[in-house]
């Protein structure tokens, strides 16, 4: 059973070329590294208002249950806190786990 962990991502307008130069070039990488994930997509997301700023999806692709809760379980909530310590309030993030079903 192949799992995708969404991360939907609303980014200030005054931190949005930072964030997204910070999201291609460490934080995904860091995500990458713990092994817990196969691939990943990143993306933005079209046909929003984006008066405020814009929106991202990053779609991060496990191969099994127990490799998404062994991320959850041992990398996410550093990986959350580094993310709040570096860009504070300047971003709401969503978190959806979906199953591929073909």
């Amino acid at each position: 059973m192949q799992l995708i962990y969404n991360v939907t991502v609303k980014v200030d307008n005054h931190i949005a070329e930072p964030w997204l130069e910070w999201l291609l070039n460490e934080h995904i990488p860091e995500v990458m590294a713990t092994k817990c994930f196969k691939d990943f997509k990143a993306m933005r997301i079209l046909e929003l208002d984006d008066q405020e700023g814009p929106t991202f999806a990053v779609q991060y692709f496990a191969e099994s249950e127990a490799h998404y809760h062994q991320y959850i379980e041992q990398h996410a909530a550093a990986l959350r806190k580094k993310t709040t310590d570096k860009w504070g309030a300047g971003f709401v993030a969503f978190r959806t786990l979906m199953q591929v079903v073909k």
